[in-house]
């Protein structure tokens, strides 16, 4: 297969354990990263007397579908949970980014994190339980602090804003709109934080969404993605929600789901060259233009009540999403990835202890509710 130009692709790499390179004192760092986040979401759950997410606290749909792999599939697409045409039953939940709850009326980050029911392979982390596989995704392909030391350096002034006042946020949001343009102006690319902060309230279903760590993807190493491939979601791209009020985003989804469905796209891109496409750094945007996304999957979406009662207590006090939840065959890779087995564990185990309500993993979408 040839890209955009018409050259000839490089061979993807092949996945071996000595890709990752633990870095220095990354264990220390990983513990006080932990602590900080922990102490975060002490402070939420007194703010709310209620145990939330220390991030993507604030969801917004929770949606039953379902994932038909393509059988048309390259070798080197043919791997891990996709090696065979088969078609998955999955959960969905669509949040914001922060570590608490505030106004859509502040631009964030959107979530978009799926759960493949019923897959082969060896676990990554057995004691979850369960036989599924958690792919968590952003709506930015990269991450703004891409190591753990740059994320210990950003994580207190992360903290301060999802804590910090709406008039505040609205404020900061608005500031950095202003900087992002000047930065084009002069013809420079806006770093990830600056993009991150000015996001515009775009309809969250027209926006595409990234796995923004590698994975290995079974004999290589990928990046996933999720992008719109239904022209109903496809028309929402771009499209702002217009004056947002407290829960505009679950509102918009809700409308949407109540009287129609949705595609997406699930692709991957392959990793063929480790200095250029680094798993080691999450804030390195690898270049389609060497390794293009590829379609391998289809998500399918029925119209559904996409936050009934029911559905949303299951939805934010009993599932949990984890990157580590799945299988040895799409084992999360590189710094970022690794500090999140850490900090998703606390964060789940403290979640469900403090509104004593077991974690659950669905073994049929039967099992999600109405």
């Amino acid at each position: 297969m040839g890209n955009r130009r018409g050259q000839a692709l490089k061979a993807p790499l092949l996945y071996s354990s000595d890709i990752e390179t633990i870095a220095e004192d990354e264990e220390r760092l990983t513990a006080e990263i932990v602590e900080q986040m922990a102490a975060g979401n002490r402070c939420a759950f007194e703010h709310h007397r209620h145990a939330i997410r220390d991030a993507h606290a604030k969801s917004h749909a929770v949606l039953r579908g379902t994932l038909t792999v393509h059988d048309d599939l390259a070798p080197e697409l043919r791997q891990g949970i996709f090696g065979h045409p088969c078609t998955y039953g999955v959960v969905a939940r669509l949040s914001s980014a922060p570590s608490d709850i505030h106004s859509d009326a502040i631009p964030a980050p959107r979530g978009f994190a799926i759960k493949v029911i019923g897959v082969e392979g060896e676990r990554l982390s057995p004691d979850i339980g369960g036989a599924n596989q958690d792919f968590l995704m952003v709506n930015f392909p990269v991450l703004a602090f891409g190591t753990i030391a740059k994320y210990k350096l950003m994580l207190s002034l992360l903290e301060a804003n999802a804590h910090a006042p709406d008039t505040f946020q609205r404020l900061i949001a608005g500031t950095a709109r202003g900087a992002k343009k000047t930065v084009e102006a002069l013809g420079m690319t806006p770093g990830a934080t600056l993009e991150g902060l000015a996001r515009d309230n775009h309809h969250p279903l027209g926006e595409s969404y990234h796995t923004q760590g590698a994975i290995r993807f079974g004999d290589h190493v990928a990046k996933l993605a999720l992008s719109p491939a239904s022209d109903n979601v496809r028309a929402l791209t771009g499209q702002p929600v217009g004056k947002a009020d407290f829960s505009t985003m679950r509102d918009v989804m809700v409308e949407h789901f109540a009287g129609q469905g949705a595609e997406y796209a699930l692709s991957a891109q392959l990793c063929t060259d480790l200095a250029e496409m680094p798993v080691e750094d999450a804030a390195v945007r690898w270049d389609e233009k060497v390794s293009p996304h590829r379609p391998i999957a289809t998500l399918r979406f029925a119209a559904q009540d996409a936050y009934a009662p029911a559905r949303q207590v299951y939805g934010d006090d009993v599932l949990s999403f984890n990157p580590w939840n799945g299988v040895e065959a799409h084992r999360p890779l590189g710094q970022i990835m690794r500090i999140r087995r850490a900090a998703y564990e606390r964060s789940t185990s403290y979640r469900h202890r403090m509104n004593a309500r077991p974690r659950i993993e669905p073994d049929r979408l039967d099992d999600i509710p109405d």
